[in-house]
């Protein structure tokens, strides 16, 4: 009963919001899953519970720095880097890591190790085309927000042979029938822009991710214009030499980080996510550090990626993310907030009683993690971000981001322990 005066109350106050993020913002989004994650967390149809770190309102879910906006990553505690780094044992040298605790906003402290060490994102990169998708919304309608929120909840984006190929799953809920699936996207699936972009971070689906990066290209391109029809944008992406569509994407991806004051030779998302937007547009390399990373988080805190409504929604998707996994998975986390994203790059080699498993590469073995922490959730008493790169080869790396996880917060909490 107290759970639901929480919820009314909610809606007496923000009537254009159902009531809270993830579960509760299908209504203002139009992000379909959203409902069935509700009525599952209510017990009115089967299905998962949420954590107790998942249940922020919406005026929660909100940027943390808006009256700090001149703070910057602060020098390296030594003694705190010293703690960190016990934390990743010997294989310490194939760790790029950076935390940042402002538990105590006073007192900021600052740990990295190897924190320009530079590897392929991989699904990390999605944070960089939510941001070009956002940058291209603001720069089209930069004084209109409700214009914003209509081009994401109201265009409808058929998925087409940009998706090819990928094999990551998402969920599918059609309310009227309360029909539930998850499977990879298919050629000919429709969605809203908000839902393809939800699926690109929550699933990390590779087939939205592309989708995204094609409908921000098509945005910058035809501005006010769009949405265009499937055959004005079939004229654009097969007619147009590729070199100018090479520009177009870079104008698309790079631009934007550059105008939020992201170092390009240190962050980038260089190409699509799939091989058919690999070969119908020429991209470039992708790459991250740990400590630019934690530059962007800091400025999306900031309210500085884009603008104070781009941050805020951005943030608001990442604490939508469908499952915990890897870092996030943390049982140390369950009681936080925890806005993340992950990426993984796995490859192998033949090598004598070694068999090559998920996440457990001998050539290559990327994972690489960021997460702000606000636990706990409603309380927000621990308040720290965390970017990690890695690249242990034969281990689990899935398992050791979820170890480290509950070591960093135990070590964190331990410092703020009255």
């Amino acid at each position: 009963m107290r759970y639901l005066k929480l919820i009314l109350l909610a809606c007496a106050v923000w009537p254009d919001i159902a009531a809270s993020y993830p579960i509760y913002g299908s209504e203002a989004t139009g992000i379909r899953r959203l409902e069935h994650a509700r009525l599952a967390h209510e017990g009115t149809i089967a299905g998962s519970r949420r954590l107790p770190g998942e249940l922020l309102t919406l005026p929660q879910v909100d940027l943390r720095l808006l009256h700090h906006r001149d703070m910057q990553i602060p020098d390296a505690d030594p003694m705190f880097t010293a703690q960190v780094l016990e934390l990743l044992g010997e294989s310490a040298d194939r760790y790029g890591i950076a935390v940042l605790d402002l538990s105590d906003i006073a007192r900021p402290r600052y740990a990295q190790h190897n924190s320009e060490n530079s590897q392929n994102p991989g699904s990390v990169g999605k944070i960089v085309v939510a941001t070009a998708l956002f940058q291209a919304l603001a720069d089209v309608y930069p004084n209109d927000l409700e214009s914003r929120r209509k081009v994401l909840r109201d265009t409808w984006v058929t998925a087409d042979d940009f998706i090819i190929r990928d094999s990551h799953k998402v969920t599918f809920w059609d309310p009227p029938t309360r029909q539930l699936s998850r499977r990879p996207i298919e050629i000919g699936d429709r969605a809203s822009l908000w839902e393809f972009v939800d699926w690109m971070l929550s699933p990390s689906s590779n087939a939205a991710a592309s989708t995204v990066i094609k409908q921000a290209m098509l945005l910058v391109r035809f501005g006010r214009g769009y949405p265009v029809d499937g055959a004005v944008a079939a004229e654009f992406f097969n007619h147009t030499p590729k070199a100018e569509l090479g520009n177009v994407l870079v104008k698309t991806l790079h631009s934007p980080l550059q105008r939020n004051g992201m170092n390009l030779e240190r962050l980038r998302q260089g190409s699509f996510f799939t091989a058919t937007g690999k070969r119908k547009v020429p991209g470039t390399t992708s790459y991250a550090t740990s400590r630019e990373l934690m530059r962007y988080l800091l400025r999306l805190e900031q309210g500085l990626i884009v603008d104070e409504f781009s941050s805020r929604e951005i943030k608001r998707l990442l604490y939508m993310t469908e499952r915990r996994i890897r870092y996030a998975s943390s049982p140390a986390l369950h009681e936080a907030a925890v806005y993340f994203k992950s990426g993984s790059l796995y490859k192998c080699q033949p090598e004598a009683g070694f068999v090559c498993r998920k996440y457990h590469g001998n050539k290559q073995n990327l994972m690489h993690s960021v997460a702000i922490v606000e636990s706990p959730a409603a309380e927000r008493r621990l308040f720290y971000f965390v970017t990690l790169v890695s690249n242990v080869l034969r281990k689990n790396s899935a398992v050791d981001h979820q170890t480290l996880a509950t070591r960093i917060h135990r070590l964190i909490q331990a410092a703020h322990t009255e």
